[in-house]
């Protein structure tokens, strides 16, 4: 059936209708968690003076940079947090964190994942795969791991590590990353701080925070988490960043993250903007919608891909605190075809077909559908999976609900075209 010039399969266009119609009251929820985030980055727009010199390049060494110190100010501000570091020299989450890890933590110390194995591209930065020399472990800070239970922190195992003591810093995976669990919503993040700093309030909890940013109405700082971190190749570019991370937190912490991020003695005061300053303005300023969008496109899919017998998580009614849909195709000509299916409905590359290859820090060949307009950018509709069992799609973004809704059309229509 001919759908705006796409040739889609007319039983599909009829359960698209049908979706759309059963999820106006879920859609409702995420547009007013848009509008309060709006709210907010609006306020703190205003509340800082933005004006249009805060966009200009800076060279050089970047002293001086009022708009880059604005911008840091802006993020401090929405996130309930005393200080930020939002930089374009930051190329990635994984690099964001490895900064907190570096900065925060000193030879003898010990840090505890309490939300597992951590993710594929942080276990050769921890030291627990891989061979780099430049691992914490190998660098003498000691490693432990507390997992998850029943997608719940094990809060008893947690407490009482804490009682024992030595714990220089605690560390959060918000996202489920490439595992098969659920991703910890705030409310669950806010129980276990308060634990934690109810035992000891020296101890210092760090939050990846990477896909998470402004899905739920507060972030991990509003809850007693010390740090969080993110990429802005993620929600908060909102599709505009060209690059840039982002670390938001304590203003001590900030200060030991900076100087790692640079050079003892000269921290956050340096560092060229690479005139990103008005993307990453930008960006910000069209996150919430942005990240709405990505919302309602996840959870249209769902609905659609559940009832056609995938295997999918979140359900299309569940609580979501990040932007990530799971597919479980079962084998890997499937979960290879359904990548190609999403491919060729982005709006760059859309010609090209994925094939399972090796990436960098990761483990396994990953295969890949990314046509977007920022390589890499996973707030634009993308879908990624490791090749090995059960072969499981991770799916994220939708620059805007209606490419969102399209991408996936053409997408989920190839798939079912290959199955005929």
């Amino acid at each position: 059936m001919n759908y705006f010039g796409y040739d889609i399969d007319e039983k599909l266009l009829a359960l698209s209708d049908e979706t759309e119609q059963n999820l106006r009251e879920i859609y409702k929820k995420h547009e007013s968690i848009a509008m309060l985030w709006s709210a907010r980055v609006l306020s703190a727009f205003q509340h800082n003076r933005v004006a249009t010199n805060d966009f200009v390049e800076v060279t050089g060494y970047g002293y001086t940079d009022d708009g880059r110190e604005k911008l840091e100010k802006i993020y401090a501000e929405i996130f309930g947090a005393e200080d930020a570091l939002v930089r374009p020299q930051i190329m990635s989450g994984t690099h964001a964190i490895n900064l907190c890890f570096t900065g925060m933590l000193k030879h003898g110390d010990t840090f505890i994942s309490i939300s597992g194995e951590p993710y594929d591209s942080l276990r050769t930065i921890v030291g627990i795969s891989g061979d780099s020399r430049n691992s914490l472990i190998k660098n003498g800070i000691k490693y432990e791991q507390i997992d998850l239970v029943d997608n719940d922190f094990d809060y008893a195992q947690i407490e009482s590590r804490i009682k024992r003591g030595g714990v220089k810093l605690v560390e959060i995976q918000r996202s489920r990353g490439y595992s098969h669990r659920d991703s910890l919503c705030i409310a669950k993040i806010e129980k276990v701080c308060k634990l934690i700093k109810g035992i000891d309030s020296s101890v210092i909890i760090m939050v990846d925070n990477c896909y998470g940013d402004m899905v739920e109405d507060r972030e991990p700082t509003h809850v007693g988490a010390d740090v969080i971190v993110g990429s802005l190749m993620k929600n908060l570019g909102g599709g505009e960043a060209r690059t840039g991370g982002y670390i938001v937190g304590r203003h001590d912490l900030i200060e030991d993250i900076a100087e790692r991020f640079s050079a003892p003695g000269l921290g956050k005061d340096i560092g060229a903007n690479m005139n990103q300053l008005l993307s990453f303005y930008k960006g910000l300023y069209n996150a919430p919608s942005v990240v709405c969008s990505a919302m309602k496109t996840m959870i249209y899919s769902s609905y659609i891909l559940e009832r056609l017998g995938y295997d999918v998580d979140p359900k299309y009614a569940d609580l979501r605190t990040d932007i990530i849909q799971t597919i479980t195709l079962k084998d890997e000509p499937s979960l290879v075809a359904f990548c190609k299916g999403i491919q060729f409905g982005s709006p760059v590359e859309s010609y090209l077909t994925p094939v399972p290859a090796p990436m960098p820090g990761y483990p396994d060949d990953e295969v890949m559908a990314g046509g977007s307009f920022i390589s890499g950018s996973t707030i634009e509709l993308s879908a990624d999976g490791p090749v090995v069992p059960p072969y499981t799609a991770y799916m994220q973004g939708g620059l805007t609900y209606e490419y969102g809704k399209l991408g996936i059309l053409i997408g989920i229509n190839e798939i079912l075209k290959n199955k005929k």
